[in-house]
């Protein structure tokens, strides 16, 4: 086991897309095939564009829950949080724009 403060690596991975919610449903469908994998950290996920790469959005709300969990809902979730990615709260959430 690596000593806690080895440096941890970052993955930039491009895409074709240009809507911010394609990215996001994307990132949600990845977690969903790769969330077996222990070492992609998906409740760390940031997107950002192209050329902003230093303006980042989260994608998950990731917040500590009890019992030593995180909140695996979108970051701009609307209820409580919840450990289950599927939990869907989006009625009082505005369409994108587009």
């Amino acid at each position: 086991m690596a000593p806690v403060n080895d440096p941890h690596w970052i993955i930039h991975l491009p895409t074709t897309l240009t809507r911010v919610d394609e990215v996001a449903a994307l990132a949600m469908a990845l977690r969903r095939s790769l969330g077996h994998v222990l070492a992609i950290d998906f409740g760390e996920a940031t997107l950002s564009e192209e050329d902003r790469q230093f303006l980042r959005t989260r994608v998950w709300c990731d917040h500590p829950m009890p019992g030593g969990g995180r909140c695996a809902r979108r970051s701009d979730h609307l209820g409580g949080c919840s450990e289950a990615a599927d939990v869907v709260d989006d009625s009082a959430r505005q369409a994108p724009e587009g």
